[in-house]
């Protein structure tokens, strides 16, 4: 039997489905990772638009889920399935790459543990997702075995400086320990 919102919309949601909902939640209360550097200074971004960064032939892309704080998981998956297809086409749209105030890279399909992302100016930051492998971790004062991934924040410290940066870090971290879709 199929997943409720597989059924119903015809689309598998995947981690990096569930982190951009996450990460969107998190920045409306992290705002000021949310927001540009320009030559008159910050500003910040009503709207939550994750861009997501995409391998295609001999590129990479970043393809934008507007609004995504306001979206459901199930629509945020349709979305990421369409600009994922349109972007291995080669079909993406201007829109389709444009209104970024935040981005997501994931690799942990590649396996890769941890890794540096680069900032996509004017953004204020990019987040840096690793693979999710099984680890031993301690599990109410004992050894236990549970999935753990690493994630990396790059900030331009002149819009976020590295105390923001780790409360939003934290709260994201709360955010997925808590998650309920």
């Amino acid at each position: 039997m199929l997943p409720p919102i597989e059924r119903s919309h015809g689309v598998k949601v995947t981690h990096t489905d569930l982190l951009v909902a996450i990460v969107a939640r998190t920045l409306t209360k992290r705002a000021r990772l949310n927001a540009s550097w320009t030559p008159e200074g910050i500003v910040p971004h009503d709207d939550v638009n994750i861009a997501l960064a995409m391998a295609v032939e001999n590129a990479v892309v970043t393809a934008v889920i507007p609004r995504a704080d306001r979206a459901n998981v199930a629509d945020i998956a349709v979305r990421r399935r369409d600009l994922a297809e349109r972007a291995r086409a080669g079909r993406l749209q201007p829109a389709d790459i444009a209104g970024a105030t935040f981005t997501i890279s994931n690799l942990g399909m590649f396996e890769v543990d941890a890794f540096t992302a680069i900032i996509v100016p004017p953004q204020a930051a990019i987040l840096a997702v690793g693979a999710i492998a099984d680890h031993v971790v301690p599990v109410d004062g004992k050894p236990g075995v549970r999935p753990m991934m690493t994630m990396t924040l790059s900030c331009d410290h002149r819009v976020v400086d590295g105390a923001r940066a780790a409360e939003f870090m934290r709260d994201l971290a709360a955010a997925i320990k808590s998650a309920h879709f």
